[in-house]
């Protein structure tokens, strides 16, 4: 590909790893600008980065993350690859993995949780882990044992809760306040994943 079409994202005073520093920066508001934006930071940073491409329906743009400095090499040749893109209903863009997790001063969840037409839990529980997948059906999502370990994974389209209140953290980012309904689903189009 033409490095003209390709630009990095380094967000939070980051410095571009050594292959990436010939190519064009760029912020979030220039994304689509570019063929291929490759994203040098955190699973909250590229969160933010196909949340903003989602947005500006530019899922058309392809997307890789460098977390790592060996990954630089593949970010610039591989073969990006359509792949399930998770949101949820604030139109956030789930990268890693969500939780829905007792908010302050509680220790338990209490209310309901399903993947698809698959019960999670009913009553009370530690939390719930939730992540997407490269292959359909797109994520999955575990009740979380009091050790905070997942018990068993199932995979679906989308995941619910109802609660009587509960935090969702995303790829790490906390939200503002505690929630009573929150869903992760598996939108109509994926992002082009360029594999590292």
């Amino acid at each position: 590909m033409d490095s003209s079409q390709v630009a990095v994202v380094a967000t939070g005073g980051r410095r571009v790893p050594r292959g990436l520093r010939g190519l064009a920066l760029t912020d979030l508001d220039g994304l689509t600008g570019f063929r291929r934006v490759v994203v040098a930071g955190s699973h909250a940073e590229l969160s933010a980065v196909l949340t903003r491409l989602l947005r500006a329906d530019r899922l058309d743009v392809e997307v890789a993350h460098v977390a790592r400095p060996w990954q630089v090499r593949r970010a610039l040749t591989g073969t990006a690859t359509r792949v399930p893109l998770i949101r949820d209903e604030t139109g956030t863009v789930l990268t890693r993995a969500a939780y829905w997790l007792p908010p302050e001063g509680q220790q338990k969840i209490r209310g309901e949780g399903v993947v698809d037409d698959d019960w999670l839990f009913d009553g009370e529980i530690t939390g719930v882990r939730i992540e997407p997948t490269t292959s359909m059906p797109g994520l999955r999502a575990s009740a979380l044992s009091p050790r905070m370990r997942p018990t068993r994974w199932i995979a679906g389209r989308a995941a619910q809760l109802g609660t009587t209140g509960a935090l969702v953290v995303r790829d790490g980012v906390a939200g503002p306040r505690p929630v009573r309904r929150s869903t992760f689903y598996r939108h109509t189009a994926g992002w082009l994943r360029v594999a590292s």
